[in-house]
């Protein structure tokens, strides 16, 4: 691996870092698992981004489809921070 190489990937880690620890910040540590967790999914599974998007388009505004998918892939009920 060329230094070019090193960088660039040690480039993208740091920025990985950084919106991990924002998405944290801002919605709490299930949630940033369980982005990050979707994300990787959809590079391993390829043309799930295409459905995904394509899903997100005709859903419309507020019917929870990511949110919904988030918790199908984490297995998480809820919100970190609710209240029981």
């Amino acid at each position: 691996m060329s230094d070019s190489d090193t960088a660039s990937k040690d480039g993208y880690f740091q920025q990985l870092a950084d919106i991990s620890s924002a998405m944290t910040l801002a919605h709490g540590k299930d949630f940033a698992m369980g982005a990050l967790v979707l994300a990787a999914r959809f590079i391993a599974e390829g043309e799930a981004r295409e459905r995904a998007a394509a899903t997100a388009n005709t859903a419309g505004p507020g019917t929870g489809t990511v949110n919904a998918a988030i918790a199908a892939s984490t297995g998480a009920v809820g919100h970190a921070d609710a209240q029981p």
